[in-house]
């Protein structure tokens, strides 16, 4: 395996700090490394692995695709594109109606602020302490911390920040009638899976509509079905102008989208918005395949059942100071620092992630995680904390 590892540091740009592990294959909740050994993975491939790894739906679908047009622009219409387009929108709220493909979050995001901009005539952004939202430029300005932001500051466009949880911070970061958008991870996941009260949902929208301004949320993470309902919206009884997705929206196959509502939607027009790849061929077939299993097998209704055993499981194993999150989107607070014990964990044969809180784990387990795997992952987890 060191032989990976050492190539693939030697031809590519440094992104993450990396454990010592070449995975190969993967296989429902689990995957293999170079050397054959098998890991329980609790972490999803950063949110991705919604049906988990190599999903039999969505593996079919693809390589059907592939066989009839691996791609072609959207410069040209495709039957697949117009069904997964068809049945994402299905499953959002109705006055989110239309659809823009792209590749991946930061993508999401970018087209988002940009419509924002483009609608309201106004250049600020008001965004959260805590939140991230990519790395690209635009994205990247409403990505908290300055580690990220140090080395492109006097390049990023005008971003005011705000308390997460505090609608009277919004209200005076709103005064001037210059702000575009208001963008927020509903759940802000690399903060440690924090959440707010269904009241602070409300009041944004409510301010939104009272200044006119457009309000953005970033669901890359907490969207399509993983925290038990489609859209985190669902929960607390708001529907934004748009939402972003990506991640869990291919179940493994790179894809983003920006769900518009249908006033935002009737100032666009063609020319406004553009991108090669977005509505690829194959990243379509996935999607179709991914939106069908995740109703067809009832998974958001697991999602609130499988984030009940885990929780239930953590709660009972001493050195848990917290349990925080919905479905399948996981914060565990510990009594000691976490990363030692996810190292730990991967030693014991188990994948799970930091964040940027130094005492908390976080999982992203695919939602169709059974009991007796969600079982075995908690005996594990304990023994470890043990």
């Amino acid at each position: 395996m060191t032989d990976w590892l050492a190539l693939e540091d030697a031809v590519t740009l440094p992104t993450y700090a990396k454990p010592p592990v070449a995975l190969v294959r993967g296989e429902g909740t689990r995957v293999w490394d170079a050397d054959g050994r098998e890991y329980l993975d609790v972490y999803g491939g950063h949110c991705v692995a919604l049906l988990g790894h190599c999903p039999p739906r969505v593996v079919e679908a693809v390589r059907r695709q592939a066989g009839r047009l691996l791609f072609y622009s959207n410069a040209v219409y495709s039957p697949v594109r117009a069904e997964a387009a068809a049945a994402l929108v299905a499953l959002a709220p109705d006055a989110l109606g239309r659809v823009f493909w792209c590749n991946s979050g930061t993508e999401a995001n970018e087209t988002a602020l940009k419509l924002a901009r483009a609608t309201t005539g106004r250049s600020r952004v008001v965004a959260f302490a805590g939140g991230f939202h990519g790395r690209t430029l635009g994205s990247l300005a409403a990505t908290w911390g300055e580690k990220y932001h140090a080395p492109y500051a006097s390049v990023l466009p005008e971003t005011t920040w705000v308390p997460f949880g505090w609608e009277g911070a919004v209200e005076e970061a709103l005064v001037g009638e210059d702000v575009a958008a208001v963008i927020l991870e509903p759940i802000q996941s690399m903060s440690g899976i924090t959440e707010a009260p269904p009241r602070f949902y409300q009041a944004l929208r409510e301010i939104c509509d009272r200044t006119g301004t457009v309000l953005i949320f970033d669901e890359v993470q907490t969207g399509v079905g993983r925290t038990g309902a489609f859209l985190y919206g669902e929960h607390v009884g708001v529907t934004p102008d748009l939402v972003t997705l990506a991640k869990s929206l291919g179940a493994g196959v790179p894809v983003g989208a920006v769900l518009v509502s249908d006033a935002i939607a009737e100032t666009v027009r063609p020319g406004d918005q553009g991108t090669t790849f977005g509505g690829g061929m194959l990243a379509m077939a996935a999607v179709r395949a991914t939106l069908a299993q995740l109703v067809e097998d009832d998974l958001m209704t697991r999602a609130a059942a499988l984030f009940e055993r885990l929780a239930a499981g953590f709660r009972a194993t001493g050195g848990v100071v917290e349990v925080r999150g919905r479905g399948g989107l996981v914060g565990v607070t510990l009594d000691r620092p976490a990363p030692p014990v996810r190292d730990a964990l991967r030693e014991a044969g188990v994948l799970v992630g930091g964040s940027g809180r130094a005492d908390t784990l976080r999982l992203m387990p695919p939602l169709t995680m059974t009991d007796a795997e969600v079982d075995d992952f908690l005996e594990r987890f304990a023994a470890v904390l043990a």
